[in-house]
């Protein structure tokens, strides 16, 4: 068979991901909290974008406020109320109020009130508003003028800045010990301090890239755990404990054997511990108490960063015809707009091929940007939508009626794609007059119904099993696995014993022998 060349002409399609079409996908799944920081990036490196609200500013009437011919704007209506506030001011009145203190005193008051009038800048500017002149009130300045806002300090530099755990321990620890090796040693071993306070290496590891002995390092480690707070240091909780009590002189053998049997105290195991501590009902149950009153992360009050409440990204509501009406959470989504007259005007100034190039590289970069945030919105509030619908008897009546939902049955009824589904749902929360929910909490895999009915929700499975549990008020009443399997089957709800012990642990739920000796304990 000969060898021949020959050239070909051939017609294909193909998907290519192009960066646009990437960035669009890598928007879906974003938190707004991510989304706002994206678009900052976005706007640092583009000169076109701006918010939507500074444009608003910049116009000469803005599109969210309205103006009413018949009467003053609601910034004049502040003006004259504050105007006929300061024209009811009288300055005799706090001259004789002033008077009045000081006669029933009976001394003067110049060096506790100072009186602001006679100070030479207050004068000043007393007698340049009578003659209608604009005088600031900062204090007067040899040479020159400056601005108010140069002789303010800055709001920050006002503010004390918060302390590290690891400074906090350094500058104890310099105080404890003047050794150049033990000090070196002290700051490995403070660096090694988790968030929670605790050494997260062992001595041999820190001996060994130090290169001196463990004995070296345990005896600075002895001096970082005399620091405050009490039970810094600690290389396992028993060993925090044990450090607070004996800051407070209660490290008695008794707390040492409670201390030294922390599963015993987990699993509420009273028999074993008065036997193991010597001592009665009474005494372990004050022991417990002082055991409870003890920190087991001594390091939360630094370095930790502030709560992030959870911010729905969808509001639902009831409306007045039973239904429910979803919107969007303008307070979650950055408005964006795109300044094409400012790309106009950069436009005929740009003075080469580069310049040029890259402001239509803005320019498309940007409405692509534009484009992307609008249509993540679009696509939110379409699968929210569709979410509410098929979950309607949640939303009246709770999580009892959660009905089983998986990603390809809201595909299908919107016309999506699972992995877009997907991508919407993740770290996205719905907020409703149940709480401010994940998306994902309304995806649920189905349970079978004993009777052969409809299908349970394994999260409404998990919400009755926790209310059965929740309603044990004595030892008596502890239902076991097998016996919350049973109470579910006369409920109609078809579930496996294992399948009840997942669901009770994904809910930190104890067991029932644990459950039992906790309430006989409370009963004592």
């Amino acid at each position: 068979m000969g060898l021949a060349h020959r050239l070909e002409l051939r017609q294909s399609q193909s998907l290519a991901m192009t960066p646009q079409l990437l960035q669009a996908i890598r928007l879906l799944q974003l938190s707004h909290l991510d989304l706002v920081a994206h678009v900052e990036a976005e706007m640092e490196r583009n000169p076109l974008l701006e918010y939507a609200e500074a444009a608003a500013g910049s116009s000469d009437e803005s599109p969210h406020t309205s103006s009413d011919d018949n009467g003053p704007s609601q910034e004049d209506r502040a003006y004259d109320a504050t105007g006929e506030d300061a024209a009811d001011w009288s300055p005799s009145e706090p001259q004789q109020e002033r008077a009045a203190i000081e006669a029933d005193f009976g001394t003067s008051l110049d060096n506790v009130f100072p009186d602001d009038a006679a100070t030479p800048a207050v004068a000043e500017q007393s007698a340049a508003a009578d003659e209608g002149l604009m005088v600031s009130s900062g204090p007067p300045h040899a040479s020159g003028s400056r601005n108010d806002s140069d002789d303010a300090p800055d709001i920050e530099a006002t503010l004390a800045a918060d302390i590290s755990l690891q400074d906090h321990l350094c500058t104890q620890l310099d105080m404890l010990t003047t050794d150049p090796l033990q000090r070196l040693i002290g700051r490995f071993v403070i660096d090694a301090i988790d968030g929670a306070g605790y050494l997260t290496e062992s001595l041999a590891d820190i001996a060994d890239r130090l290169k001196v002995s463990e004995a070296q390092v345990l005896q600075v480690l002895e001096l970082v755990q005399a620091c405050e707070p009490t039970g810094i240091g600690a290389r396992d909780l028993a060993e925090c404990l044990a450090l607070q009590l004996r800051e407070r002189d209660r490290f008695d053998p008794a707390m040492q054997a409670l201390v030294a049997n922390l599963a015993l105290v987990a699993r509420h195991d009273h028999t074993a511990l008065r036997r193991l501590c010597g001592v009665d009902q009474d005494d372990l149950t004050d022991m417990l108490a002082e055991l409870r009153r003890l920190d087991p992360r001594p390091a939360r009050a630094f370095g930790g960063q502030p709560a992030q409440t959870l911010a729905p990204d969808v509001f639902v509501r009831q409306s007045r015809d039973g239904g429910f009406i979803v919107e969007l959470n303008n307070d979650t989504l950055p408005r964006v707009l795109l300044n094409r007259a400012y790309h106009t005007k950069l436009m005929g100034g740009a003075r080469s091929e580069t310049d040029r190039a890259f402001l239509s590289e803005c320019l498309q970069s940007g409405d692509w940007l534009t484009r992307s945030l609008e249509q993540r919105a679009r696509t939110v509030l379409k699968v929210a939508t569709e979410i509410v619908r098929m979950q309607e008897e949640f939303f009246i009546h709770g999580a009892a009626h959660l009905r089983p939902l998986n990603l390809k049955t809201v595909a299908d009824a919107i016309g999506m794609h699972e992995s877009t589904i997907s991508r919407v749902t993740a770290n996205k929360a719905i907020g409703c007059e149940r709480g401010v929910l994940p998306m994902k909490f309304f995806f649920s895999a189905a349970v079978s119904a004993s009777d052969g009915g409809e299908t349970h929700a394994a999260e409404a499975v998990r919400h009755r099993i926790r209310q059965l549990i929740a309603s044990e008020a004595s030892p008596r009443d502890v239902l076991s696995d097998d016996a919350l399997v049973r109470k579910l089957q006369t409920e109609g709800i078809e579930v496996a014993r294992r399948t009840v012990a997942k669901y009770r642990e994904s809910l930190r739920l104890a067991s029932s022998v644990e459950r039992r000796r906790a309430l006989a304990a409370r009963n004592a």
